[in-house]
């Protein structure tokens, strides 16, 4: 029987889609601005994913939020191996006491639920215990830079249920300061044991290539009275260029006829300004291929709904990445969403990829 360690994060994402583009120290901010929990549903998703695939598992747990409530709402009776300090406010000195006593219970393998940060917290408490624990991600952050998460919430599910082989893999974090302020400053923080799966994340790819011909295309193709939603990266950052104006290098802007409408748009923000037709423009992260789901939780299932969908992306990235991928945390998004879609990678040229 396998004993499972699962650790939640129960703030991770919060500050996503509000536009603050992570969550370390903006709890607060966040709240004010209206911010709801995303990581317990992600947990949640996870471990009935893991029920579902009928393996022999013991679940060890840390109490309330960290984990109790939602192993509970998945049908496990989790072993509670410690509560936080304060369950109303929780911090990552919980959760790295979640991973020693984790480990001090004999768990096979820890699922923690979160971002990069918590991935940190993680892979840290087992170097400093010298504990060669194998580890894996429920991606619920707003930054998921590192290789140690699942695609999906129901893929890390089944990973940790059915893996035989594992390998080191690279935890990064990035300077959220630095991140806001349109600057992404990476930092190898740990190398940890993950799970072998085709379904885990690959690290994400800062690099680029040549856009200038795709973004003239798509300033070409700009219709007057639609609004058009532009999310982060460099590729989207070379096209607001184009359009005329210094967009948020690592935020969504919303542009129409010329005028940005709002910079650094927020969830809200972004419905407030939608138009009778809206078009997002976005392009995948490389090394990993996410569409939605990795940076950009602004463009939440509400956004996407209402507008059109343009992905544009470079020939270097769309080799790098394969097929592309969708976390919207809506699964009935996600479907539809799937498929083959035409991706822009020219002014005039277009590449047919699968989203999977």
């Amino acid at each position: 029987m396998r004993r499972i360690g699962v650790v939640v994060n129960p703030i991770a994402g919060m500050g996503g889609r509000v536009g603050l583009k992570g969550t370390d120290g903006k709890v607060d901010e966040a709240r004010r601005r209206g911010a709801e929990q995303r990581a317990p549903e992600r947990a949640r998703t996870a471990l009935q994913s893991l029920a579902d695939s009928g393996a022999a598992v013991e679940v060890l747990t840390y109490g309330g939020p960290m984990g109790e409530q939602v192993a509970r709402d998945a049908g496990f009776e989790p072993t509670v191996v410690g509560d936080p300090a304060d369950p109303e406010e929780t911090t990552s000195q919980d959760t790295r006491d979640a991973v020693r006593a984790f480990v001090e219970a004999d768990a096979d393998v820890i699922l923690f639920v979160g971002g990069d940060g918590t991935a940190v917290d993680v892979a840290e408490t087992l170097d400093e215990l010298d504990a060669d624990v194998p580890i894996l991600g429920v991606p619920a952050g707003v930054k998921v830079y590192s290789s140690v998460f699942g695609v999906s919430p129901r893929a890390a599910g089944r990973i940790v249920a059915r893996f035989s082989e594992t390998e080191r893999a690279e935890v990064n974090d990035i300077d959220e300061d630095a991140y806001r302020g349109g600057e992404v400053v990476t930092e190898l923080r740990a190398v940890a044991t993950v799970p072998v799966a085709d379904q885990r994340q690959s690290a994400k790819q800062l690099g680029g290539g040549s856009v200038a011909s795709l973004a003239e295309g798509v300033a070409d193709a700009v219709e007057e009275g639609v609004t058009y939603v532009l999310g982060p990266g460099s590729t989207v950052g070379a096209i607001k260029s184009e359009l005329g104006f210094a967009g948020t290098t690592l935020g969504v802007d919303v542009w129409r006829d010329g005028e940005v409408l709002v910079r650094d748009a927020a969830e809200a923000d972004i419905l407030d300004a939608l138009g009778e037709r809206n078009v997002i423009v976005v392009s995948p992260i490389g090394g990993q291929g996410f569409v939605f789901g990795r940076g950009n939780q602004q463009l939440s299932p509400a956004v996407i709904r209402r507008c059109d969908l343009e992905v544009v992306a470079s020939r270097r990235k769309l080799d790098g990445v394969g097929t592309l991928r969708v976390d919207t945390g809506d699964t009935d998004l996600d479907a539809e969403l799937r498929g083959w879609l035409r991706v822009r990678v020219g002014r005039h040229e277009r590449r047919l990829v699968e989203v999977v």
